[in-house]
């Protein structure tokens, strides 16, 4: 009888303060939408609180401890949660939305309470509509599993309270730059580059020509190839990027046509997409652990997520 007493005083609002990454922030909760656990579905064990490992990239810093498993999502091992969150981490860094590990991590690590709580509708719109162009720039879409219009929006949700909770990061000028070109000698960024790309090869541009909303970028006859992917030999001959929706976003790398690239791409139905482009340079620390990193580095299974 007290713990209903007490839920019903929860109904009316709850506001629960986490610590985020980026520092104090915090998480909305209104109203509950049912007693059931995530719409009534059968799991193969019942839920149960347990703690966010340090190898969870995603939510491991998110501002809580500990989460539900079976998730949000479905996924009943942790195993499998972090298999398909690591795909994630990637947008994370690109800071398309302020908001985008709090969207994130409310399915892949729900905070523990007695009922799970889905992320509010309007939250998923705002970071869907800020990081649908990055997504786009590297060939992926927006995926089914996080349609909006399944997460409720008078019901219980989690919200990002705070003066910039709606509003895409615009502060920096990191977030202006094309996503295949930014933190351009950063390890991590070039293998997060090449995880995304099917293929890697070293080389110099030839010229670059604005296309509507893209620009092409036509590439000399010479080649080093890094990682094939599914790209024959003839393709490569002939082989023309589109840096997508790249037309007005700066890329200083192709500002430079002198140096050689390290060009990495991906092939989006007839398209071959530009998704990293790093200039060659072994003086660079950065870029040598890279290059050295590549055949040994575990990517996550995009395809498998982004579907």
């Amino acid at each position: 009888m007290r713990s209903e007493c007490a839920w019903r005083m929860i109904r009316l609002a709850v506001t629960v303060a986490l610590v985020s990454a980026c520092g104090a922030s915090e998480y909305e909760y209104l109203s509950w939408k049912s007693d059931s656990y995530h719409g009534g579905r059968s799991y193969g064990k019942p839920p149960q609180c347990v703690d966010i490992p340090d190898d969870l990239r995603l939510c491991h810093n998110v501002g809580y401890s500990q989460m539900l498993l079976p998730n949000l999502l479905e996924h009943e091992s942790m195993a499998e949660v972090k298999q398909q969150a690591s795909s994630w981490v990637p947008l994370v860094h690109k800071k398309c939305h302020p908001s985008t590990q709090v969207l994130l991590c409310s399915l892949f690590a729900p905070v523990c309470l007695e009922r799970p709580i889905l992320p509010c509708r309007w939250l998923c719109e705002a970071v869907r509509d800020s990081c649908t162009p990055i997504m786009e720039a590297f060939g992926f879409p927006w995926p089914a599993m996080l349609a909006c219009d399944k997460f409720p929006q008078d019901d219980v949700c989690i919200a990002m309270t705070g003066p910039n909770a709606t509003v895409a990061t615009q502060t920096t000028g990191d977030s202006l730059i094309c996503p295949p070109c930014d933190n351009e000698m950063q390890t991590e960024a070039m293998l997060e580059h090449m995880c995304a790309s099917e293929f890697a090869f070293k080389a110099k541009i030839k010229e670059v020509k604005r296309e509507n909303t893209d620009r092409k970028v036509i590439l000399q006859k010479r080649k080093k190839m890094l990682k094939a992917g599914n790209l024959k030999k003839k393709d490569l001959k002939k082989l023309v990027l589109l840096l997508k929706n790249g037309a007005d976003c700066p890329c200083q790398q192709l500002d430079n046509l002198a140096n050689q690239y390290l060009i990495m791409g991906r092939k989006v139905d007839k398209q071959y997409l530009l998704t990293g482009i790093h200039k060659w340079d072994k003086s660079s620390k950065e870029f040598k652990k890279a290059i050295k990193k590549l055949k040994s580095h575990k990517c996550p299974a995009f395809e498998n997520v982004f579907k």
